[in-house]
């Protein structure tokens, strides 16, 4: 599928399985339909939020009138170009690992992993092609949603028009989400560089592959096409990978990464892109000095700027930033107190699951807050996020620098995975749980978790802190033995033991005389 809309990668190449994507995502032969006089709620865009918001709305059963509009494919970059295709290549790539790392397990590997690159890459769109009837244009439509395929555009306070014709809504919610920035380095353009919105499009294994932002998207992508076989090399302005991490779990990745053989290009700046005989140049400048390393392709995973072209928010009067976004208040409301904002497009958490809450806010402030009242707080939300290298990163709430800040005395318990049974069996002592309370109380003010499924462990400790559980209630908290997550109770356990003053034994041994 083409487009000549900007900033809209094709999808390709268009196999069996892509074409069911595309079937279902953005059906070729759709056909709008006919608008009443007035919708109670249009959302643009079709990614997670859009979906949440309009499936959410329309599924409430109590007669809305509820439309989409999506210019390219629903689903938005989670199914498409994020979350799921990059998780189905993480998981080939852990394979790959876990054989590299047979022999400390009694297993002979053998002397060199032979990698299906493109059956890896087909596996990926098999398994997105699975998965998207759910984001589907006819499973909204089944929702009670009037689906719109085009670019929606708008021309007043209460009205759109998307491909010639006019939507008029009492509310409306813009969820057009972002996309990969395009760095500003000389010569990139005329070499051509990948971002996550065209890397999933390959079909050949890149030999020698250079990757420009040390950060999440970069760090994971790096090191699941290092383990496919790709010479990779890092390149990030600072210092240190995963810069704004936990910095004891960012030094385990990087050490990590070193000891798989990944080339770290740190606290360089890069100076320019250039065509070489068998594939680009890149330039840079590192301790005063100029390097110059060459690579088949360039994968740019630093940061992310919003999609607000083309949607005429001044004729709704909907400020925005070009670089930060539809402003928005804490209840997720724009300028314009009839439109509300959910996702990348307005929040610095660019995550599918911050989307997804936050389009919950958004209905419930948008439509069910009668004059006002009772509106919900993008500020109260306490969100995790995991980054999926091997080991996983997993946070939740403040890090120390966060508590410091607001001027609150804390104290950190930190459980090495080599003090932890099941981490031992697993061969898997790298990494630890760091949990965060405040000095004078047992209340969890945040949260970092190094480890094989830290995503999945982390959501234990975020129930804990929205349920205002504190780690007095998790040390009571029985988990079954062996499991990594067995380290949440031993940080538990470890605050309970400070407990035990000198007056507090002396209190126990005059009970247990009386006992």
């Amino acid at each position: 599928m083409t487009s000549s809309t900007p900033h809209l990668a094709p999808v390709s190449p268009m196999d069996e399985f892509n074409q069911t994507l595309v079937n279902n995502v953005h059906p070729p032969d759709w056909e709008n339909p006919s608008p009443p006089d007035c919708y109670d709620l249009v959302v643009i865009g079709a990614g997670t939020a859009g979906l949440v918001a309009a499936k959410g709305a329309a599924g409430l059963g109590i007669g809305l009138k509820v439309a989409m509009i999506e210019r390219h494919l629903m689903g938005g970059d989670c199914l498409n170009v994020g979350c799921v295709p990059s998780k189905s290549i993480i998981r080939s790539s852990r394979v790959v690992g876990e054989m590299q790392e047979a022999e400390q397990f009694g297993v002979t590997s053998p002397d060199s992993v032979n990698v299906n690159f493109p059956a890896v890459m087909q596996r990926m769109r098999r398994v997105r092609s699975q998965i998207s009837p759910v984001d589907s244009a006819v499973s909204a439509q089944k929702a009670g949603v009037d689906v719109f395929l085009g670019e929606g555009s708008f021309t007043g306070k209460n009205s759109l028009t998307v491909e010639g014709k006019t939507l008029r809504f009492k509310k409306a919610v813009i969820a057009t989400g972002a996309r990969a920035v395009r760095p500003r380095i000389d010569g990139i353009e005329n070499v051509g560089f990948l971002t996550n919105e065209t890397v999933f499009n390959l079909e050949k294994l890149p030999p020698r592959f250079a990757v420009i932002g040390g950060g999440p998207i970069g760090c994971e992508l790096a090191q699941a096409f290092h383990r496919l076989g790709s010479e990779v090399t890092v390149f990030e302005r600072n210092n240190h990978l995963l810069s704004r991490e936990d910095a004891d779990a960012a030094d385990i990745i990087q050490k990590k990464f070193i000891k798989e053989g990944i080339n770290l290009v740190l606290n360089c700046s890069l100076t320019r892109m250039e065509p070489a005989p068998d594939g680009k140049r890149v330039v840079f400048e590192r301790n005063g000095k100029e390097e110059v390393i060459e690579v088949c392709e360039i994968l740019v995973g630093a940061g992310r700027a919003p999609n607000v072209e083309r949607l005429n928010l001044e004729a709704a009067g909907v400020d925005y930033d070009p670089r930060r976004g539809v402003e928005v208040d804490d209840h997720l409301q724009t300028s314009n107190s009839h439109i509300y904002a959910a996702g990348d497009i307005c929040m610095n958490w660019k995550f599918t699951h911050a989307a997804d809450a936050a389009a919950r806010i958004v209905l419930k402030n948008a439509l069910f807050s009668p004059f006002g009242l009772f509106k919900a707080k993008l500020s109260d939300l306490v969100m995790p996020w995991a980054t999926y290298t091997d080991p996983e990163i997993a946070h939740v709430g403040m890090y120390e620098q966060d508590a410091q800040t607001k001027g609150i005395d804390v104290n950190t318990i930190k459980i090495p995975f080599h003090d932890v049974d099941r981490a031992i069996a697993d061969g898997e002592e790298e990494g630890f749980v760091k949990i965060l309370h405040e000095r004078s109380s047992d209340k969890i003010l945040g949260a970092t978790i190094v480890a094989s499924h830290a995503g999945d462990m982390i959501s234990e400790i975020t129930t804990a802190i929205v349920g205002g559980l504190g780690l007095s209630q998790l040390s009571s908290v029985i988990h079954p033995y062996p499991t990594q997550a067995d380290a949440i109770k031993k940080a538990a356990d470890a605050y309970r033991r400070t407990l035990l003053t000198d007056r507090t034994k002396l209190l126990l041994g005059i009970l247990t005389k009386f006992s």
